[in-house]
């Protein structure tokens, strides 16, 4: 993924690619849905945070493999070519600030069970982070400007030293102001992009920490005000859409309209997903989704290792360059790889309780299996 594209993270579990990992955390079963939830190293999981997170990992494959692939966004005539439009207008900068956000909740789910875990939970946590800049690295070999990097880097300096504040009632509302600053501050000097993340994670550590995740998952006006939100947001990221050209929203008076656009549009994505999860269609959602998002590291590294193959494949694909034809296949090829991994993923997932890299970066996190 390109700098400009994250990302993300996996998450945690946060990671993009921030996601894209995760966390595990103790959990009520739901009132509300009698529904029965998959289990994680302790007690048991949301099932919508995992559908939501895999929601925005289908996201990122999509934004990732262009940049991956080297196609180009023009035609060979020089008109902008329409697929890459297509994802402009509703892909890329959407998914990347779900995921970030994600992330920070995560690590904010994490650190409220880390002190029953080990005597030094700012260690583990650490060892957390510091594994997740050493794959970032790595990663960075397969798909520079990737999402795992950026993400470990920023949990070093951010969310770590967010746990150091000693009244909790201070710190949730110290925490997620400090966030909507860097948020609002990225978007003012620098344009947004990247510089987002570490707004996006503090707000999101604040979340997590406050456990709201949970509070909405069984709060029964849930639906009520996700739906009311989906439709504010949706109006407004239309609204901009429609009164500005792209070249006014990443330029207008040095403030990127483009990324408060993606942000608006994140925002109705979610509540429009909340929104669906409580409702009869909750089950699909979670089938769909949930195992892609329990194993969202493992998933996020896989497509990297995947696209990077059909890269080197004689494939077929022109990226110099680049018609509607390879952008197609490209469309395409994300949709089977989604596919692929959805199956393994629940296929994994019936006999472990997580993926490969998830239960890798869970021993390097408490040191011991």
């Amino acid at each position: 993924m390109t700098s400009t594209r994250l990302p993300a993270v996996p998450p945690q579990t946060v990671a993009q690619t921030a996601g894209p990992p995760h966390a595990q955390y103790p959990e009520r079963p739901s009132a509300q849905t009698g529904e029965r939830r998959s289990h994680g190293e302790r007690g048991s999981r949301i099932a919508g945070l995992d559908a939501l997170r895999g929601f925005a990992l289908a996201g990122i494959i999509f934004v990732n493999a262009p940049s991956i692939l080297g196609l180009s966004p023009l035609l060979p005539d020089g008109s902008p070519n329409p697929v890459s439009h297509w994802l402009d207008l509703f892909v890329q900068q959407r998914f990347f600030p779900i995921f970030s956000l994600l992330f920070g909740v995560g690590f904010g789910m994490l650190w409220r069970i880390a002190g029953t875990r080990t005597p030094r939970p700012r260690l583990a946590l650490a060892r957390r982070l510091g594994v997740l800049v050493l794959l970032g690295a790595a990663h960075q070999f397969l798909q520079p400007g990737e999402a795992l990097l950026p993400y470990g880097l920023a949990g070093l300096v951010f969310l770590l030293p967010a746990t150091f504040l000693p009244d909790r009632r201070w710190a949730r509302v110290l925490v997620p102001a400090a966030g909507a600053a860097l948020l609002l501050t990225a978007l003012l000097l620098t344009g947004g992009g990247p510089a987002l993340i570490p707004g996006l994670f503090l707000l999101g550590f604040a979340a997590g920490e406050a456990d709201l995740a949970r509070r909405i998952e069984s709060s029964p006006r849930t639906w009520w005000i996700a739906s009311l939100l989906a439709v504010t947001t949706a109006a407004a990221g239309t609204a901009l859409l429609t009164t500005t050209s792209y070249t006014e929203r990443a330029l207008w008076q040095g403030f990127a309209l483009e990324s408060a656009l993606g942000l608006v549009m994140a925002a109705a994505y979610v509540s429009a997903f909340i929104a669906v999860l409580h409702s009869p269609l909750r089950r699909v959602l979670t089938a769909a989704f949930g195992p892609l998002g329990r194993m969202a590291l493992t998933n996020y590294v896989t497509a990297t290792l995947l696209l990077v193959g059909l890269r080197l494949l004689p494939s077929g694909l022109d990226p110099a360059g680049a018609g509607v034809r390879d952008w197609t296949l490209t469309m395409v090829f994300c949709g089977a790889v989604l596919a692929v991994q959805w199956i393994w993923s629940s296929l994994w997932l019936m006999r472990f309780r997580q993926g490969p890299l998830e239960r890798m970066w869970r021993m390097a996190t408490w040191w011991r299996v």
